[in-house]
């Protein structure tokens, strides 16, 4: 998940989206401790860093891909996406690029020499975040963040409940988090990245020019969360007197807001607005009292947001909207943690995507669900302390000019959201269960239905863009998937030509699969196309001509994501999703659970409506189109 780098200051080749951020490789929602002598070699424990960082120094670095790789993988990429004559151009660029001698030996000896430096334990990582994130001008809602939708909780209709319970089931996994006791994931049994979690509690991005900043506050002296209601920010201490507050407590000081709150200005919406903007509101803000400093360090060094909001959304589609937006006011949208309680009790989760990725915000609220549908922990103890203080109204003192920005913020909120259009299309037809017996991948599964859609809409495919995850690096990120390809393409044309056998269509899915499946685990080894010509590109020193292959029109035309896709899937969602990284693109975010899969469609006035509607024809294609290939129960004597 990522911004609409697309149109930003990044390469084109960059692109990516959101937040959020993902295509997920199986990773354990708890990990099991692991025992030394089941490491891979290579691997060490150091346990002075706790068991969370404990592998984190014997994680391999980010590979540097050859050149040659790269040029073939890259030339297979766009060879489906081009004419002949296109084509020919562009084989020539890169041939040139990657001859002896060439520019591209000289870049590539520039970005060894950069990974090779101790200091830099990621090659891309700085380079990335800058470029893809802290760089980006564009506002962070709807083009940065992203959400989940939390499934209802039939035992908490009411807000204050709701609230606090989610509430102590974060807490929780901030303490593992704090202390370093939570266990890492791992994917394909090797050890994971964990260091972005570090950015998970009791931080905030901060607006700044050229580029943001993120600031990080130590936990032991901030042990409060923010509220906000009505757009009024409350302090809620979350330990009193060296005892964490339980669930009762908590609902007791969420009572407390929603009796006490007050409609105020929603000074909250400066932060959606353009980063420039926001950059020359916020030290405005910050200077023009004592009052709005503190505030504002209280809003930023707080464990975590959670809003109380006036909405009360029942359909997929409304609580989209709540969750991914809401009206722009009740919210800190630099805080890269808001958790949203809707007065009818359904509730939610904000994600700013600039230092973590979707995988570990994922894991966050698929666990703190789990520990409230499992009733594991003691939320139902009654006792309350009767020397509780009440919560803090936080206040801001505003001056005519800063009244200005805000309602300026207003206005250009509501332009940014009111251009965009989303669809949730549920499908209940089949999932995971029924695709595995197919024998695919789930993954590479749903991503051919996109494709199919997307044919069916337009005739035709388009570069699209999967989020391959590399945190089994030191510091890994995400790495480009590549998803159309010869094989993608011809399985869709196969499809929409009526003389096509349903065997011709069976063989051209499978091997549809199989090329997505190759692309994306090269990718998630960072064997990638982009990350590495991205890095390349970098190397150019000041003056130095930039090569043809950066010129060539496929070069900018093949990573610009007309769709942006990912996935993140868990049974206590009902929903995920972000924005579109280009005007005339789409984003896509789809979960596969057991008996559904389940797409979020957002675009800018493309027809939403009609690009779900084409998934649910796709899924149900090829469903028909894999059903006769299910080998007949044998029968029981």
């Amino acid at each position: 998940m990522f911004s609409r780098v697309a149109r930003a200051r990044a390469p084109a080749s960059i692109l990516r989206r959101p937040v959020t951020q993902i295509q997920t490789p199986r990773v354990v929602a708890m990990a099991p401790i692991r025992k030394q002598s089941s490491l891979p070699e290579g691997y060490k424990e150091d346990h002075s860093k706790g068991a969370m960082l404990r592998f984190e120094d014997s994680l391999p670095r980010l590979p540097v891909p050859t050149l040659e790789e790269t040029a073939k993988r890259y030339l297979k990429s766009v060879h489906p996406l081009l004419s002949q004559t296109e084509f020919e151009a562009t084989t020539k660029a890169v041939d040139e690029f990657v001859a002896p001698g060439g520019a591209g030996e000289t870049l590539q000896k520039r970005l060894e020499e950069r990974r090779a430096r101790p200091e830099i334990k990621n090659w891309l990582a700085e380079w990335w975040n800058d470029a893809a994130y802290m760089g980006y001008r564009d506002p962070v809602v709807p083009y940065v963040s992203y959400f989940y939708s939390h499934r209802d909780d039939k035992k908490r209709r009411n807000p204050a409940k709701r609230a606090a319970a989610i509430s102590t089931a974060v807490l929780e996994f901030k303490r593992l988090v704090d202390h370093g006791e939570l266990e890492p994931e791992y994917m394909k049994k090797l050890p994971m990245a964990m260091s972005s979690y570090e950015w998970m509690f009791n931080c905030s991005r901060v607006p700044k020019k050229p580029a943001d900043t993120s600031v990080k506050f130590p936990f032991k002296e901030n042990q409060h969360i923010i509220a906000i209601r009505k757009n009024q920010f409350w302090k809620i201490p979350h330990e009193v007197n060296g005892k964490q507050l339980n669930t009762s407590e908590l609902e007791l000081q969420f009572k407390r807001i929603y009796e006490s709150a007050v409609k105020t200005d929603p000074v909250g919406t400066l932060t959606s607005q353009n980063r420039d903007v926001w950059s020359e509101v916020y030290p405005k803000l910050k200077a023009a009292s004592a009052v709005n400093a503190a505030t504002i360090e209280a809003i930023e060094s707080a464990s975590f947001v959670v809003c109380l909001d006036d909405a009360s959304p029942v359909t997929l589609e409304e609580r989209a909207h709540q969750y991914w937006h809401g009206d722009g006011a009740n919210r800190w949208f630099d805080k890269p943690l808001q958790f949203i309680v809707n007065e009818n009790g359904t509730s939610g989760f904000m994600g700013e995507h600039s230092i973590m990725d979707g995988t570990p915000t994922h894991r966050l609220n698929d666990h703190a669900n789990m520990l409230i549908f499992t009733n594991a922990l003691p939320f139902d103890d009654p006792n309350i302390r009767s020397d509780l203080p009440n919560p803090k109204p936080l206040r801001f003192e505003l001056n005519a000019e800063l009244k200005q920005d805000i309602a300026a913020a207003q206005a250009h909120f509501a332009q940014q959201i009111g251009a965009h259009e989303l669809r949730v299309q549920a499908y209940q037809g089949y999932g995971k269960g029924l695709i595995k017996k197919f024998k695919c991948s789930p993954d590479a599964y749903v991503q051919m239905i996109i494709q199919l859609a997307y044919h069916k809409f337009y005739g035709k495919n388009r570069p699209t863009y999967e989020s391959a995850a590399t945190r089994r690096f030191q510091e890994g990120r995400t790495e480009t998937c590549r998803t159309v390809s010869d094989e993608s393409v011809a399985f869709c044309n196969a499809m929409a030509d009526p003389a096509a056998t349903p065997d011709e269509c069976q063989k051209k899915f499978r091997a549809a699969l199989n090329a997505h499946v190759k692309y994306i685990t090269d990718a998630s080894d960072g064997r990638g196309v982009d990350r590495h010509l991205f890095g390349l590109k970098k190397c150019l020193k000041d003056g130095e001509e930039v090569p043809a292959l950066y010129k060539d029109p496929a070069f900018s035309y093949s990573s610009t994501w007309f769709i942006s896709s990912s996935q993140l899937s868990s049974e206590y969602f009902n929903g995920y999703g972000w924005s579109q990284v280009v005007d005339d693109g789409w984003g896509l975010a789809y979960m596969i659970n057991e008996n559904s899969i389940q797409f979020n469609v957002c675009s800018k006035g493309l027809g939403s409506d009609k690009m779900s509607f084409y998934l649910n024809e796709a899924a149900g294609d090829i469903r028909d189109l894999m059903l006769p290939t299910l080998e007949a129960p044998k029968a029981k004597l």
